[in-house]
């Protein structure tokens, strides 16, 4: 599965999401939908997630509310008004229906030149040709109109599509003078489809959380201002409702937890899990806040504003927030809140509250003193799921390279935090098989570039000193991603808790030498297509081995009906011989 694959189940995803009175514009696979009918929803759908990532809009109505794309749209096939950052974003988009299209044909000028940006704009209700404006088209002008201050509103063109060999300035003339944005195929796998794998589409800049004032009998909160030797931070603890931190996380996810050492763990995490759901399904009453040990929240500022005309209620803003401790806690409600909102969540959530402790940084923290402050937090507040050593180099920049790297070269997802790809799975944009667990990456790394006995070594990734750039020289990382196929395979074929014994090692490294192709795009067929055949000669290269070791007489055991080694073969010995490597070259050629 590459990467363009990933984007189609995406875009399937998005096409069952959609509600039954859009089952004409977005029809379900079945046998009688032909594929221009689906190539047109696929279309629309990727309209749709652009809006998703760039807007952090979740509902599948709300979306389709500004999608203009049709007969007589003027080129605009969809828009949307910032209010937030008062700007107006004009779409138009060109999705292609195979990935060598989607990557290489370009949207041509004409098609731009078609855009009738001034002419929208400037409230005409017809094209040059005499055709009126589809009903879409006209709502964009009536929502332009409407809004108060436009002219301090700015307007930006964004193109979903591939064009090169242009300059930005000859882009905004043909644009009509306006800032233009492209989307090529590259921009889409790194802006839109990886953040919705992982879950951090869309960022909060200011939250905003409603408190219940009711049994509270001392106030809202209590605050205290400490000194740290990264500077003056101010801890203000409360209780929220669940229901409010379920939303959050909801809209949120991975993209609140950006500096927590992990993600969502969905299947190490099973149990805290498990027990955080029957604590809010179970009870009415409220044992939440006595059994969770609530979540820790960073944030830049933060602000309680008790007078908002509630009787009871009150408001907490948190700018920039960031959960450092509790993620366990806030996506597990998350779920529980996704996966009944057609029904009656305060039936679910009524009453349940959660300890919320907002840590805000008030002195001029560089970004330094905020990941040490970060980790030392995490540290200590981490009790329900252990943050292991690995967890915290998660963030770390090589880390982050080495991910970005990965699914741009090869498509693959490098797991450098537990659990971030958890939402990718839940929603079948991606299967198990696409990740790379980190620990796995340095061992097929070492096994390939280094020594068996070294790929065998505990702890690879923090022993590891080699930059992304270096590990790219002489194919280096190339041939892991190949070794991990080659795994992957062998682990299919066998048990799937496969033990990694030096013969493992050594069948990886070998077929990875052997088979290694030019074009990275080849790997999977490669190693599907040779690894039974290569196999065979192996179990024979093995055997032929034993009796050249003069080990291979056996006795005979009368329970299994075959000869068992009298002796061991020492293969520690013989895979870091300087014979190993000429040897198999010369049995394999």
């Amino acid at each position: 599965m590459d990467k363009y694959k990933i984007l189609i189940n995406i875009l399937d995803q998005i096409i069952k999401s959609a509600p039954i009175e859009y089952s004409k514009k977005y029809p379900q696979k079945s046998e009688n939908l032909n594929v221009e009918q689906l190539n047109q929803a696929r279309a629309r759908a990727y309209i749709h997630l652009y809006l998703l990532v760039s807007f952090g809009i979740l509902d599948f109505k709300e979306r389709e509310h500004f999608i203009s794309d049709g007969s007589y749209d003027g080129g605009i096939d969809a828009y949307y008004i910032d209010n937030i950052t008062q700007t107006v974003f004009l779409i138009q988009s060109k999705f292609r229906n195979n990935d060598s299209n989607f990557e290489n044909k370009e949207i041509s000028l004409e098609e731009i030149l078609k855009m009738d940006i001034n002419e929208i704009l400037d409230g005409e209700n017809q094209d040059e040709d005499g055709n009126e404006y589809n009903g879409k088209v006209k709502q964009l002008q009536r929502e332009i109109s409407n809004v108060e201050n436009i002219g301090r509103y700015s307007y930006q063109v964004i193109i979903l599509a591939n064009l090169n060999n242009i300059g930005r300035k000859d882009l905004i003339k043909i644009t009509g003078g306006y800032n233009t944005k492209i989307i090529n195929h590259q921009n889409c796998y790194n802006e839109l489809v990886f953040p919705v794998i992982t879950g951090t589409f869309y960022k909060a800049s200011d939250l905003s959380i409603n408190i219940d004032l009711s049994n509270k009998n001392a106030g809202s909160k209590i605050s205290y201002t400490v000194q740290t030797n990264k500077g003056e931070s101010e801890i203000t603890v409360l209780f929220i409702p669940t229901l409010e931190l379920a939303r959050i996380m909801y809209k949120y996810k991975n993209s609140i937890l950006k500096f927590n050492p992990r993600s969502y763990l969905g299947h190490e995490g099973k149990n805290v899990n498990n027990s955080i759901r029957e604590t809010i399904l179970d009870n009415k009453t409220n044992e939440f806040a006595l059994f969770n040990n609530g979540v820790t929240m960073l944030s830049d500022e933060t602000y309680i504003n008790e007078k908002i005309g509630q009787k009871n209620k009150a408001q907490l803003i948190v700018k920039n927030p960031q959960i450092i401790n509790g993620g366990q806690t806030s996506f597990t409600l998350s779920k529980i809140y996704e996966e009944n909102i057609s029904g009656n969540l305060d039936d679910i959530f009524q009453g349940k509250e959660v300890l919320l402790k907002v840590i805000t940084l008030l002195g001029k923290n560089n970004h330094q003193d905020k990941v040490e402050l970060i980790n030392s937090i995490s540290n200590a507040t981490n009790q329900q799921t252990p943050v292991i050593n690995a967890d915290r180099l998660a963030n770390d920049q090589f880390q982050v390279d080495l991910q970005n790297i990965i699914f741009e070269t090869f498509g693959y997802l490098y797991e450098r935090k537990r659990g971030e790809f958890s939402d990718g799975i839940y929603n079948n944009y991606i299967t198990e098989n696409k990740i790379i667990e980190r620990n796995l990456l340095f061992k097929m790394y070492n096994c390939v570039n280094s020594s068996i006995n070294k790929a065998r070594q505990k702890k690879l990734i923090f022993s590891h000193n080699e930059s992304t750039v270096e590990m790219q020289k002489d194919r280096k990382l190339e041939k892991s991603i190949f070794a991990f196929l080659v795994f992957r395979k062998i682990s299919r074929s066998k048990i799937p808790n496969l033990k990694f014994d030096h013969i493992t090692y050594a069948k990886i490294k070998v077929m990875t030498e052997l088979y290694l192709p030019d074009n990275i795009n080849n790997f999977e067929e490669i190693v599907d297509k040779n690894y039974d055949t290569f196999s065979f000669k192996w179990d024979k290269f093995i055997h032929e081995y034993k009796i050249k070791s003069g080990i291979e007489k056996g006795v005979y055991d009368s329970k299994t009906g075959y000869f068992k080694d009298k002796f061991k073969v020492n293969y520690v010995a013989w895979f870091g011989s300087a014979n190993f490597e000429n040897e198999y070259i010369e049995y394999f050629t």
